[in-house]
C-alpha cells in the first residue's frame, strides 16, 4: 500500500500539485488520469522520489520516504518495478540480457538462480520462445511484455507503469492489461498505472484518481465511474456522443440487474 498525504509541488511561482491526497491498495490497479498538464506525471515522481514534495508525506506500508535517507531510499527502490512509456529496452542486448540486466545490477545470486528467474518472469508474460532475439526483431507488444518481465523480475512490491498501452493497437492494448492485472493480483503488488486510456480505465481500473489542475477532482472504480455526477470527470471519460451513449447504457443495464429490495 502507498499513502500519499497532502502532496504540494511547485517550480517556480507554478502550483503543480495542490494538496493532493490518496491510498493506492495492493493488489489492485490503481490508476491516475487527468488531461495533460493535470499533474499525474509530476505526482508520480515524488512518488517514486525523481521529485521531493515541497509538503506532504508518502507512505509505503507505513514508511515515509520523504523522512528515509539515502540509505533507506535506495533499499525501498529495490522493492519498486517500472514499465516505461517508450520500454527502455537495451538495443544491443537480447530479450534475456535486457531481463537479466536488473538481477546482474542490484543481486549477488548465483548466475543458474538468475537464469532460472529469467525464464520463470518471460514465461509468465507468454515469451518463452523469445530469449535470444533482440528488440529490433519483435512487435511493440512484445517489447512492451519485455518490460514487463524486466519490471517484474527482482519481485517487486511495488509497480509504476507509465502508459503502458501507448503505440500499441486496441486487441494488443487488452493484452497487456489483463497481463499486468494478472500479475498484480498474483503477486499483491500495489501498482500504479499512468494513464490516457480510457479501455484501460474501465477494464482495470480497480481504484481511480482522476486530476485537475492539479488537485484530486474525483477518486473511486471503475464501476463508480458509470454512476459519476461529476462533470469535470465524465467530460473527461465519456468525451464522444459514442462514449455518452454508452454510458446511458451501461446505466440502464446496471439499473436492470440490481436486486430488488421488495417484499415482493
Amino acid at each position: 500500500m502507498i499513502q500519499v498525504t497532502d502532496i504540494r509541488k511547485t517550480f517556480g511561482d507554478k502550483t503543480i500539485l495542490d494538496g493532493i491526497s490518496a491510498t493506492m491498495e495492493a493488489g489492485k490497479c490503481n490508476l491516475i488520469i487527468g488531461t495533460s498538464g493535470s499533474g499525474k506525471t509530476v505526482l508520480t515522481k515524488c512518488i517514486v522520489g525523481l521529485f521531493a514534495p515541497d509538503s506532504g508525506h508518502i507512505l509505503y506500508d507505513g514508511a515515509d520516504m520523504v523522512l528515509m535517507d539515502e540509505h533507506e531510499r535506495k533499499q525501498l527502490r529495490q522493492q519498486i518495478g517500472m514499465l516505461f512509456q517508450g520500454n527502455a529496452l537495451f538495443d544491443s542486448m537480447t530479450v534475456e540480457q535486457n531481463v537479466l540486466f536488473p538481477l546482474d545490477m542490484f543481486t549477488r545470486i548465483s548466475q543458474s538462480e538468475k537464469k532460472k528467474r529469467v525464464n520463470e518472469v518471460l514465461a509468465k508474460v507468454n515469451l518463452t520462445d523469445a530469449h535470444k532475439k533482440y528488440p529490433a526483431e519483435i512487435s511493440g507488444g512484445m517489447k512492451k511484455r519485455v518490460g514487463i518481465a524486466r519490471s517484474i523480475v527482482l519481485n517487486p512490491k511495488y509497480l509504476f507503469c507509465d502508459e503502458p498501452n501507448s503505440g500499441l493497437d486496441p486487441q494488443t492494448s487488452l493484452v497487456i492489461d489483463k497481463l499486468i492485472k494478472e500479475i498484480t493480483t498474483e503477486y499483491n503488488i500495489t501498482t500504479i498505472v499512468v494513464t490516457h486510456d480510457m479501455n484501460s480505465v474501465m477494464e482495470i481500473g480497480d481504484h481511480i484518481v482522476y486530476l485537475y489542475q492539479g488537485r484530486k477532482q474525483w477518486e473511486g472504480s471503475n464501476k463508480d465511474i458509470i454512476f459519476s455526477k461529476d462533470e469535470l470527470l465524465n467530460n473527461f471519460i465519456f468525451a464522444s456522443e459514442f462514449l455518452q451513449d454508452a454510458k446511458e447504457m451501461r446505466m440502464i443495464e446496471a439499473e436492470r440487474n440490481r436486486p430488488s429490495t421488495g417484499s415482493g
